[in-house]
């Protein structure tokens, strides 16, 4: 395990590198995005099993993502764009890493962070080997520019579970539609999501994969926008079958 610190845009992004012991040749690695208000920590029960089978993991905090955040880049500052740049620097730190297969680069994201990752994949798909996504929150925009139709309708901070949030991400979304930037990334994905999910509808996972063309929907009965453990057990398992698909 090793910690890492990306500077970026006149801020850092602080980060976590697992590798499997006894590595010889390069490895593999998923990258793995959190949620709002989540934290680098989120996927622990996912990199020691993927550590366990020789596949790198690198997990990070975006800047301003939420209340756990140590970068000190304000909340009130962070966007979809800013979470993007955040993504595009550790893309790049990893494909400089001397350990890391860079033909088998596969990004992670869940909920906005899946957002983050699909709009990624679209952006860099030569440089991204397959995509997961869990519980993708394809409904920002649709949710945010219903509340706000217009940035100036927007006060200039507003809360959202306990995360102040400014006009910046309301700005980024603006004429944002999600069937305009995702599904143009060919090559493969996974879509976990679960049937009684409160904040997104599994209906937009459901839209998503109809527009991808390598895509597989897994459909979680009963699981909500953030998993029970046997639900995180099951993630883990696809996870790992997926990236072994991958040749």
């Amino acid at each position: 395990m090793q910690t890492i610190q990306i500077p970026h845009h006149g801020r850092h992004t602080d980060g976590t590198i697992y590798l499997p012991e006894n590595r010889k040749d390069r490895l593999p690695v998923v990258i793995f995005s959190h949620g709002f208000n989540g934290r680098q920590t989120d996927f622990g029960h996912i990199t020691q099993l993927l550590a366990e089978q020789g596949i790198a993991s690198v997990c990070y905090n975006f800047c301003g993502g939420g209340n756990w955040d140590t970068s000190g880049f304000p909340t009130t500052q962070m966007s979809l764009l800013t979470e993007q740049e955040d993504l595009a620097a550790v893309l790049d730190m990893v494909r400089a890493c001397e350990w890391a297969d860079t033909e088998r680069i596969y990004l992670f994201g869940a909920s906005q962070g899946g957002m983050v990752s699909a709009l990624m994949a679209e952006k860099r798909p030569e440089q991204i080997r397959a995509l997961m996504l869990l519980y993708p929150a394809f409904c920002i925009a649709d949710d945010w520019l219903t509340r706000y139709p217009k940035t100036e309708d927007m006060p200039e901070e507003t809360d959202l579970w306990g995360v102040k949030l400014g006009r910046a991400y309301r700005e980024a979304l603006e004429g944002f539609r999600i069937e305009e930037r995702t599904g143009g990334y060919e090559k493969p994905v996974l879509i976990m999501h679960g049937t009684e999910d409160p904040v997104v509808s599994i209906d937009y996972s459901r839209d998503a994969a109809k527009r991808y063309p390598d895509v597989r929907l897994e459909i979680f009965p009963g699981e909500g926008h953030g998993f029970t453990p046997e639900g995180d057990g099951k993630v883990a398992q696809m996870a790992l079958a997926f990236v072994q698909e991958q040749k």
